[in-house]
């Protein structure tokens, strides 16, 4: 995702000066950025961090504004940082970010986000302000778990009909539409019968963020056991597969129990 923000930047005119802990500076360069080994001050400081254990680690520059745009937890959204800060985790994936179509989920103050939005504009259409400090990261963790979930289900429902002589292809048809219709259904299961695991994230990361949502789950006070098997689905598929990347290795561990994959019949 870095790459491609960083594209976007340029391309809207902005100054952009980039780092990361990988040596990455060959990439930056020909997106058009100023590659630097350690940034110590900046104006925006813009973070897209692999995950919880990162974004606790790490300590924001001096600057006018911190925009994190990890996938974090609730309770990391709850630290106190010395600079100014949003959290804003982002929704479409890397396709969206090089059409400049990512969704954003703010937590932060409404005065900091009207200050952001012109920049933020360089590559999100659509900004959702959800709340203080926390909540962008909650809101876009509560969204995922909702597609981890539908992704199980219908691959559950799916294995279910191949194997009692119903085409998945056929049922997807059927699902589209209908009252079991969801995002999944309509723009993702395609993938899966096509054999596409959709690899652009980890399935480390993927069962990091429903342990998130499980702690803040535990903390509220509120049930959460569809939360908790969703989880512990992945847990296996993590034991089985290990931490390979894959957004839908959940749906392909439960292939691995039925012994076969779903088809779409070509």
């Amino acid at each position: 995702m870095g790459t491609p923000l960083i594209a976007r930047l340029v391309a809207a005119g902005h100054d952009v000066v980039a780092t990361d802990l990988l040596d990455r500076r060959s990439v930056v360069e020909a997106a058009g950025a100023r590659w630097v080994p350690d940034l110590r001050s900046c104006d925006v400081l813009l973070t897209l961090l692999p995950g919880n254990a990162e974004l606790a680690a790490y300590s924001p520059v001096d600057c006018r504004l911190w925009i994190d745009l990890t996938s974090g937890s609730f309770d990391a959204g709850q630290r106190r940082h010395d600079v100014p800060h949003l959290d804003a985790p982002m929704g479409g994936g890397v396709s969206a970010m090089r059409e400049g179509a990512i969704t954003l989920y703010v937590g932060g103050p409404a005065s900091l986000l009207a200050s952001a939005t012109p920049l933020l504009r360089s590559f999100a259409s659509t900004i959702h302000h959800v709340g203080d400090h926390g909540s962008g990261y909650l809101a876009k963790l509560l969204i995922n778990l909702q597609w981890f979930g539908h992704a199980l289900l219908a691959t559950e429902s799916l294995l279910l009909a191949q194997r009692l002589g119903l085409s998945p292809d056929l049922m997807r048809s059927l699902l589209l539409g209908s009252a079991g219709d969801s995002a999944f259904a309509s723009r993702h299961l395609p993938s899966l019968l096509s054999g596409d695991y959709l690899r652009d994230f980890g399935l480390a990361r993927c069962l990091e963020e429903m342990e998130s949502v499980e702690r803040a789950a535990s903390s509220a006070g509120t049930p959460h056991p569809v939360t908790s098997l969703v989880a512990d689905l992945h847990r296996s598929a993590l034991a089985h597969f290990g931490p390979v990347d894959g957004e839908l290795m959940g749906p392909a561990w439960l292939e691995s129990q039925a012994g076969f994959p779903l088809s779409d019949g070509r």
